[in-house]
């Protein structure tokens, strides 16, 4: 295990100024070269503790600047067109790469990496994204997945597509039925 200094919130480990316990490939690969932490020497804890208020300051700008577009963000929905099977199943998915061009193209610039996905997307539908645009403050944006613009509008709608066009086709089904059947009673008249 290594011992690092935080020099931002990081999720599910600690806060700012925090020293940390972690093992050496997470401070190796990912918390030093993103400069989210330094190791925790003495010559490091005396400089975090010299640049401590610029730090939390730098911090705090950060924040209620993402605060601000958190705001504008919220309840923003992005469509994403994509070809699936009758079931609604996707052919291929939807990724991190893809929801975080949408929300760009939306107005909003978003890195793949402050988009959280558990998995990718293999279903049509609406499914809710969660986007951090700072290590504090997170927002959800809901990805529609769709097969036209006009599946999307219906899913937004809250109609699902795919039940709308099973219905239509057993109506015209149940029409075809009915006009087959009148059609022998005819024929079968009086004799």
């Amino acid at each position: 295990m290594v011992d690092l200094i935080l020099l931002e919130r990081v999720e599910k480990l600690g806060q700012m100024g925090q020293v940390v316990k972690v093992k050496p490939g997470y401070a190796r690969n990912y918390l030093l070269p993103q400069k989210k932490a330094m190791r925790a020497t003495k010559e490091n804890l005396a400089y975090f503790e010299t640049q401590r208020a610029q730090l939390e300051a730098t911090n705090l700008e950060r924040k209620s600047e993402a605060v601000q577009v958190a705001e504008k963000m919220e309840g923003t929905t992005v469509v994403l067109i994509r070809q699936a099977g009758e079931s609604g199943q996707l052919y291929g998915s939807v990724a991190i790469r893809d929801i975080a061009e949408a929300v760009t193209s939306a107005g909003f610039t978003v890195d793949k990496s402050q988009v959280v996905l558990g998995r990718p997307i293999k279903t049509l539908g609406m499914h809710p994204v969660r986007v951090m645009l700072h290590p504090e403050v997170g927002v959800t944006v809901t990805a529609n997945v769709a097969l036209s613009e006009e599946g999307a509008r219906m899913q937004a709608a809250g109609i699902d597509p795919l039940r709308q066009i099973d219905e239509e086709e057993e109506a015209a089904r149940s029409e075809a039925q009915a006009a087959w059947s009148a059609a022998q009673a005819e024929n079968e008249g009086p004799a």
